[in-house]
């Protein structure tokens, strides 16, 4: 079984010091899974709030975890019983003052820590958050499957990725974006035209990487840009979707106020894009920019907590992909090539100017780290990774 270890540890450690911790990850990317895994090593208990029955066994909430008080409660799916949050507020009160404090919740949810701030507010001081995606390069590497091309193609979902074939992994995704629009959308925000978002996620995967321009989405759809804004939106609290901020910096030049949208999982894109393998990937207009979201989503799943991700261009083309303010206040600037041979341009030479980073690396699709000059490296995912971690 390929599970997210590294997860697992962040877990762990976080029921050890924390009553409640969430886990926050897209729907099907294996947070029950990973739940259970942790469950079987624990006297826990499992809910899940999706079932008529589990959801009965909570009509007394108070009742049913008081009772449960020395276990591990794991609530799945809590968003569709977010009434549980004042609940849970108090039996931990009620569990501190009888000394016991850590390891009493882990919840389950399906958006991001926005979109479940009902917690936020009811469980201030008392949970933990943390973020899992699909898989990773590196999760992959160590479960004894090194190939970053499959996954690219595939995207990290487990059963996407682990499919028999091609055919049957790009079948699973189409199924999956099917299900999120017409029954798992609606849960979290206002009803919306499943054609109409469809459409919009396929146009978000064509424009795969580029500076968000909503007056133009806007006119495709024939809605209003604040609509689109709020779709977008919609779309990144789901954690289907990743705006990459502007990076501030204290200079004259004109920078491009516009995020940068990705579809964050590569094998959502291209099932969207009808790309179903490799050889229809290498000759479509969204390869370099497919690599490029890859890559940061890679990135970003092994850097530390609280690192901030953000991109950097001014109106004049001095631009870096991926711009990393690291917890220990270093900041590293990549540019990102699909390529075996890459280059830099002269826009990323004045970009390195302008932010002044610790370090500035090129990853690219070899597998060789070297210098490309007195203050950048070229390095291979994998290794970008590794430094991270």
């Amino acid at each position: 079984m390929m599970i997210h270890r590294n997860v697992i540890g962040q877990i762990e450690r976080a029921l050890s010091r924390q009553a409640a911790v969430a886990l926050i990850g897209p729907r099907q990317v294996g947070k029950t899974t990973l739940a259970l895994h942790i469950a079987k090593k624990r006297d826990a208990v499992y809910l899940d709030l999706e079932s008529k029955t589990d959801r009965g066994k909570l009509a007394e909430p108070g009742l049913f975890l008081a009772r449960n008080e020395d276990r591990l409660v794991i609530l799945d799916e809590i968003h569709r019983v977010p009434e549980l949050f004042q609940e849970l507020r108090g039996l931990i009160d009620q569990g501190r003052r009888k000394g016991l404090r850590a390891g009493r919740f882990l919840i389950l949810g399906s958006a991001s820590i926005e979109l479940l701030r009902q917690s936020g507010e009811s469980l201030a001081g008392r949970i933990e958050y943390i973020n899992m995606g699909p898989l990773d390069v590196m999760e992959i590497g160590a479960a004894g499957d090194p190939n970053p091309v499959k996954l690219w193609v595939r995207g990290g979902f487990p059963e996407s990725y682990l499919a028999a074939s091609d055919d049957d992994s790009f079948a699973w995704r189409q199924n999956f974006i099917r299900t999120y629009l017409e029954r798992d959308v609606p849960q979290f925000g206002p009803r919306i035209p499943a054609q109409t978002l469809e459409r919009l996620w396929t146009m978000l995967a064509h424009n795969q990487g580029q500076f968000l321009n909503a007056s133009i989405l806007a006119g495709s759809l024939a809605v209003s840009a604040p609509t689109v804004s709020n779709y977008i939106d919609l779309l990144a609290d789901l954690l289907l979707v990743r705006r990459l901020r502007p990076y501030h910096v204290n200079t004259k030049k004109r920078l491009v106020k516009s995020p940068r949208v990705f579809v964050r999982d590569s094998g959502i894109t291209h099932a969207l894009l009808g790309i179903a393998d490799y050889n229809q990937l290498s000759g479509h207009p969204v390869f370099g920019a497919s690599w490029e979201g890859f890559v940061i989503e890679n990135l970003l799943s092994a850097a530390p907590p609280r690192t901030d991700a953000s991109v950097y261009r001014t109106a004049a083309g001095a631009e870096v992909d991926l711009v990393l303010g690291l917890p220990n206040r270093e900041v590293w600037a990549i540019e990102i090539k699909s390529g075996l041979a890459p280059k830099l341009g002269k826009g990323f030479h004045n970009a390195l100017e302008d932010i002044r980073p610790t370090r500035s690396f090129v990853v690219y699709a070899g597998p060789d780290r070297f210098p490309m000059n007195k203050r950048t490296e070229a390095i291979s995912l994998p290794g970008l990774m590794q430094e991270l971690r």
